[in-house]
């Protein structure tokens, strides 16, 4: 109860944020976002530290709960030297905020009176960032940090208006609190993280990794991946988008017993992972969040070579115009990366390029000697007879590191009408016993907007994880076959090609066998009557006919 009543204040709060924004003429604003998502974790953050120096001073344990900039733990800490609260910091957790005096966000509130307050709320969360930037900072490709804060009242175009609007956003913090539920896990935050982002993460008609998997196929990718307790193992996401599969990755595996890896070409997708990663308590994973060409330029490598992990995990773009770079990528040295070879360029509809088969073949390539892999695949990619799609599949077979296909209902994701299935590599199963699972008539269709999504109930997600991990055949819904039965048919691994054809047989007697028979007879001789009479009338209109000048 107490989570359900502080679900709907946070999101209270960020109705609240949202509504200032808009009163400043902001509202559905592109920059709305990063107002929205940096004061959030400014406040996260503030209230973070404050619950750590708490933990840590037992004399501040029992300190008066009190809204910021009317006492508290600041107040208490107050009284300490400067090097004395140099050494709190030092004490402190290495994946925490690092917070001087000066950025509490009672020192904010407590100072609104200040010239050019504005300014001095965004030098306040830049100097939070430039002090925090060794844990906190996003880099691109080329090594360059992105900063934590932005000069957020710069959004506000007219200057005159500037103070006034960063007043109004530091009045919705103040009567609010994070700390009754940091001990919570990746269930709670992941409903204020969807909740948070769910107006800036639009599909935008199926651009670069930035829709968003829905829970359910998340949490059935990492629960079939994570079958057994492992520790002190990589996870990767080549397309990571906002983070969903990484944070159920992470979540099944333990946040303490993984680091997480991750590129993406979005930058707007990247600040939002950086979220996700300080909400689920992954902060130690930041530092390995890129933003950048995944395809032209992988970032992550031991040495000189590509970096090899444990478990990826993929809801790679389906199609995407990548025309511009394609040439760059068929080279000798991505030949073995590349191994199926490159779609040809078409000469219009270059959007249309299909590049989850690049994707494939570079998680494929990116795996250590035992690693697994969840990758979302259009259906079709299962059962193509040519092209690049039939040669990725020959070579999940012949290097025998297929571990199954769950075919999903359609519309699982209500941004696009493609029906998708799951691919789940794994170099370990060398044996087969390879689960190829039809769960397309599963879930309950309702209406989101203008589209249709299909929902799975928790009962469908278990049933669906325990019998692939199970390796158990059902009739109409999985099969188990091996390496050598997926050749016999010609690659595919549609679950529907290995069901066996049922032919129903009923006995009956010989007098039921007559009765049949005279009543099939009665109804032929009835349709014979009725065709003769119709082809004695279509006789009769011919003859009707004259030809007129």
């Amino acid at each position: 109860m107490v989570t359900q009543d502080f679900t709907a204040k946070t999101k209270e709060l960020i109705d609240n944020l949202k509504g200032v924004c808009a009163s400043y003429g902001l509202g559905n604003d592109g920059n709305e976002f990063k107002i929205i998502t940096q004061v959030f974790l400014y406040k996260f953050m503030n209230d973070k530290f404050g619950y750590e120096v708490k933990q840590l001073e037992s004399k501040l344990a029992n300190a008066e709960s009190l809204p910021a900039g009317q006492g508290g733990w600041e107040q208490e800490i107050a009284t300490y030297s400067d090097k004395q609260y140099e050494m709190l910091l030092l004490r402190m957790n290495p994946d925490s905020a690092k917070l001087k005096r000066e950025h509490y966000l009672s020192n904010l509130y407590n100072k609104q009176d200040k010239e050019e307050f504005a300014k001095f709320f965004d030098d306040t969360l830049r100097d939070i960032a430039i002090f925090n930037s060794e844990i906190f900072s996003v880099k691109t490709g080329t090594g360059e940090k992105i900063k934590l804060f932005d000069e957020l009242s710069q959004f506000i175009s007219s200057p005159s208006q500037r103070d006034s609007f960063c007043k109004a956003i530091i009045n919705q913090l103040v009567n609010f609190s994070f700390e009754k539920i940091f001990n919570q896990k990746f269930d709670f935050f992941s409903t204020i993280f969807e909740y948070l982002i769910k107006d800036y993460n639009k599909d935008g008609g199926g651009k670069y990794a930035e829709y968003y998997t829905p829970h359910a196929v998340a949490k059935i990718m990492a629960c079939i991946l994570v079958d057994k307790p492992v520790s002190n193992v990589t996870g990767y996401d080549p397309s990571s988008g906002s983070g969903t599969l990484l944070m159920s990755l992470a979540h099944a595996i333990g946040e303490d017993r993984c680091t997480i890896y991750s590129q993406d070409i979005s930058q707007k997708s990247s600040s939002m992972l950086r979220l996700n990663l300080i909400l689920n308590n992954l902060v130690h994973s930041i530092q390995n969040i890129i933003q950048g060409n995944t395809m032209l330029t992988p970032y992550h490598k031991t040495g000189d070579k590509l970096m090899a992990f444990d478990y990826i995990v993929s809801n790679p773009p389906f199609k995407l115009d990548f025309s511009d770079y394609v040439a760059d990528l068929d080279t000798k040295q991505n030949s073995d990366r590349f191994f199926a070879g490159f779609p040809n360029v078409p000469k219009k509809d270059k959007d249309k390029m299909a590049i989850y088969p690049l994707f494939i073949q570079h998680i494929i390539f990116s795996l250590s000697k035992k690693g697994r892999a969840a990758i979302v695949v259009p259906t079709g990619f299962i059962t193509a007879q040519s092209g690049i799609e039939k040669k990725i599949r020959e070579r999940l077979v012949e290097q025998k590191m297929l571990r199954g296909v769950v075919s999903m209902p359609s519309n699982i994701f209500a941004t696009t009408g493609t029906n998708v299935s799951i691919l789940f590599l794994d170099k370990a199963n060398t044996k087969g016993d390879i689960v190829l699972m039809d769960a397309s008539k599963l879930g309950t269709t309702v209406k989101e907007g203008k589209n249709q999504k299909t929902l799975l109930s928790p009962g469908e997600e278990q049933l669906i994880i325990e019998t692939f991990n199970k390796h158990e055949a059902k009739e109409d819904f999985t099969v188990v076959v091996s390496y050598e039965q997926i050749k016999e048919k010609n690659y595919s691994f549609s679950a529907g090609q290995y069901f066996d054809v049922k032919i129903e047989y009923t006995d009956i007697t010989p007098k039921e066998f007559e009765v049949k028979m005279e009543g099939f007879k009665q109804n032929l001789d009835v349709l014979f009557a009725e065709s003769k009479t119709l082809e004695t009338e279509i006789k009769q209109q011919l003859k009707n006919l004259r030809y007129e000048q």
